[in-house]
């Protein structure tokens, strides 16, 4: 570990530690052995390119390892995928520091897949973005770059922040001037892919046409590094293994472990939202212990005149590939990045979905005016000492003892009437702990059934294993 310092909103010179990246050559960085600087393949129609896969649509045009350099001079390298044509189009970028096709993270490496079948994609994407195999079937130029500090890119990776959200800059106008490029271009894509969108599309790039946020947190130390005052770097350090390259990466992990409070470097790790002006695309779900509060919040506080939200009952993967979605962002993109005349903008502006045990009455799309739900009824519950919630606050004081063989204390509402129960809740508590100086708090709401059983996803495959709605605070945290 070396100390490096970085780029950051008001600070040209940040001191951050830094760790090395994985080696390309690694097994997990699953990186080709050869690297030919804008190397050209035909690839054909009907083509399998991964066993399993989705054969290609149409022939497709791959310009390996493009090199471009950013303002202070580095190089990164992109792959291009394009039809095989000489036509000008749109492009789509996909951002992120897995690798420009197969790389350190892949749909395989998620359990079952997360329910997205083998031949929905063809396996030339980007992990988590969109499958060249389909949009240049379409008339669309999909980028897979290497940001500054992957694969053979120079420099060190950037999580986020300023440097990346700069690049993305640069890497958007360098695209609009390519001899294939129609002058717009668009971001896709979920998680990392849609935390840089956040990032970069403040910057305003000036021929980024439209976004399409697929699930991602909008700030990483409110959302998943430090949620409520709480330093979780656990899942940030699974995710930072994945990534290689010949240099260093910010070690934010050891960040979230060291700067416990909301700082100049925090600061810098969370996206400008009210600067998005461009149309966007935004998706959430309910069910995402790291993304859902980010991927509302980003549509709620972008200044975007044209944005659409809509909330799945599934997850992030398994919807962004699912034909019927794919192809009303096709629309979106249509409208956008093409400049069709197709009507996308009389789309509701809001649909969200009501989940259901077992999925008998779910509802899916349901249409709304806005976000939170304007006609939203706030109902009090006070917490009652035999383990109910009341509507109202009982005479006299009470307590109840934290359970420490089953790891809770809980307490039950039943609905004297059928309710949709839609955005957001808040919890006000009074505890306090004999033993210590500061305790971390959870609250979790989870639907049951009558007879006490959970609300479970049954399909696809989920990260969370069923629908609960959290909060974190650690109580010294709870002024800030």
């Amino acid at each position: 570990m070396i100390d490096k310092n970085i780029r950051i909103y008001g600070n040209d010179a940040y001191p951050v530690p830094h760790r090395r990246a994985m080696e390309i050559g690694a097994v997990r960085a699953r990186m080709p052995h050869d690297f030919v600087p804008g190397r050209r393949f035909l690839l054909k129609k009907g083509e399998i390119r991964t066993p399993g896969g989705a054969p290609l649509e149409s022939d497709v045009v791959l310009e390996e390892n493009v090199a471009l350099k950013m303002r202070d001079g580095t190089t990164i390298y992109t792959d291009v995928f394009r039809p095989n044509d000489d036509g000008r189009h749109p492009a789509i970028v996909a951002w992120s520091p897995y690798g420009k096709t197969v790389g350190g993270q892949r749909l395989d490496d998620v359990p079952k897949r997360s329910g997205v079948p083998q031949n929905a994609v063809s396996g030339l994407e980007k992990f988590e973005g969109a499958d060249p195999a389909f949009w240049t079937a379409q008339g669309y130029v999909v980028l897979n770059p290497d940001p500054r500090g992957v694969g053979h890119s120079e420099g060190d990776i950037s999580y986020w922040g300023r440097q990346l959200a700069e690049d993305g800059y640069d890497f958007i106008e360098w695209a609009a001037a390519q001899s294939w490029s129609n002058g717009r271009v668009g971001m896709a894509g979920n998680s990392w892919l849609t935390v840089s969108q956040w990032f970069i599309a403040a910057e305003n790039p000036t021929h980024l046409a439209a976004i399409a946020p697929w699930e991602g947190f909008c700030d990483h130390f409110e959302e998943p590094g430090t949620r409520g005052g709480i330093p979780e770097p656990g899942f940030p350090e699974v995710i930072i293994k994945t990534f290689a390259g010949p240099n260093y990466i910010e070690d934010q992990p050891r960040m979230i472990a060291t700067h416990l409070v909301k700082d100049a470097y925090w600061e810098n790790m969370a996206a400008r939202l009210e600067k998005i002006q461009v149309p966007a695309y935004v998706v959430a779900s309910y069910t995402n212990p790291v993304h859902t509060h980010g991927s509302f919040a980003g549509f709620m506080r972008i200044a975007s005149k044209d944005k659409w939200l809509r909330v799945n009952n599934t997850n992030e993967w398994y919807d962004l590939y699912s034909p019927k979605y794919r192809a009303e962002l096709l629309a979106f993109f249509d409208r956008y990045l093409k400049g069709m005349d197709n009507g996308f903008e009389k789309t509701p502006r809001v649909r969200y979905s009501v989940l259901d045990s077992g999925g008998t009455a779910e509802r899916v799309d349901v249409p709304a005016e806005n976000w939170p739900l304007p006609e939203t009824t706030l109902k009090r519950l006070y917490l009652a000492e035999d383990g109910r919630l009341t509507e109202s606050l009982a005479a006299n004081a009470s307590s109840l003892q934290y359970d420490s063989a089953s790891g809770s204390v809980k307490f039950r509402y039943v609905f004297p009437e059928n309710a949709d129960v839609v955005g957001y809740m808040r919890a006000k508590l009074w505890m306090e702990t004999p033993e210590s100086d500061d305790m971390d708090v959870e609250v979790v709401v989870r639907k049951v059934s009558p007879t006490g059983e959970a609300l479970h996803r049954p399909i696809p495959e989920f990260i969370a294993p069923d629908a609960v709605a959290t909060g974190r605070l650690r109580a010294s945290m709870r002024e800030l």
